[in-house]
């Protein structure tokens, strides 16, 4: 099915307090396991996974998973659209159903699912928490030195060209309160690859949402390869000036107003 169309599921008319945003392309090896940590280790959460038509058939077990199991949704978008263009889409579905928090995070286990709840009870503080492994206590593990520098530089060059408190920018493991995820111009997104996560956390810090980093130890994808290219990385080092100057763009209407949702 398309992505205008409901995703499919048996939808669970109860509270919709936690969903989690699973993107996915040729994650068949992953998607099982990860389902099931998610669903033992946040027991009440929903999981919504957005395939982008993956070959191996990763949207298969996520239909036979969610036609057992009423808090798995699935959207089958039938091609490769991007990762900024599928988070782009979780934000807009989980908000028009009313989910109060929304975490997203990789299918690879690079993120560990175990970390989840201490991401989500971090929103009774603040309205966004990143999983950070630039903090005290983060640290990444597994990578080859180069991906290391790359992944370094990357978050150091974002940092310094837009000013950012936040020490891991280019983090994709963040969970986010409702109201303050709904703040942020989800159609005007326009990143894609890890410039995306730069962009949302930018600019909702740019609206003046504040966002808390938790330490968290990031470990190399269990199965399957890497979806970092050269044209991804180049695409970063570009766009953090077009998000830079949306930045100093940006009006700040609220700002006599409460800002942090």
């Amino acid at each position: 099915m398309d992505e205008t169309t409901t995703a499919t599921s048996r939808t669970d008319r109860r509270a919709r307090a936690t969903i989690v945003l699973l993107p996915t392309f040729n994650e068949a090896e992953n998607l099982p396991s990860m389902l099931r940590a998610i669903r033992e280790i946040v027991e009440r959460s929903h999981v919504l996974v957005i395939d982008d038509g993956s070959p191996d058939g990763t949207g298969r077990i996520a239909d036979e998973a969610a036609a057992v199991d009423a808090r798995i949704h699935v959207v089958q978008r039938g091609s490769r659209q991007g990762l900024g263009s599928a988070y782009r889409f979780g934000y807009r579905w989980a908000l028009d159903r009313g989910y109060e928090r929304i975490a997203q995070m990789d299918c690879d286990f690079s993120h560990d699912p175990a970390d989840l709840p201490r991401l989500l009870d971090g929103l009774r503080d603040h309205p966004v928490v990143v999983g950070s492994r630039r903090v005290p206590g983060g640290e990444s593990v597994g990578w080859p030195w180069y991906r290391r520098l790359v992944s370094s530089a990357a978050s150091s060059y974002a940092r310094a060209i837009l000013g950012s408190p936040v020490r891991d920018l280019t983090s994709g493991f963040k969970a986010f309160r409702g109201p303050a995820l709904s703040r942020l111009p989800i159609e005007s997104l326009q990143s894609d690859g890890f410039v995306f996560q730069v962009e949302v956390t930018s600019l909702l810090l740019g609206l003046g949402v504040p966002v808390h980093e938790l330490p968290i130890r990031f470990v190399d994808r269990r199965h399957g390869a890497s979806k970092l290219s050269l044209r991804i990385v180049l695409e970063g080092l570009l766009r953090v000036w077009s998000v830079r100057r949306r930045l100093k763009n940006l009006a700040l209407s609220d700002s006599s107003g409460d800002r942090a949702d």
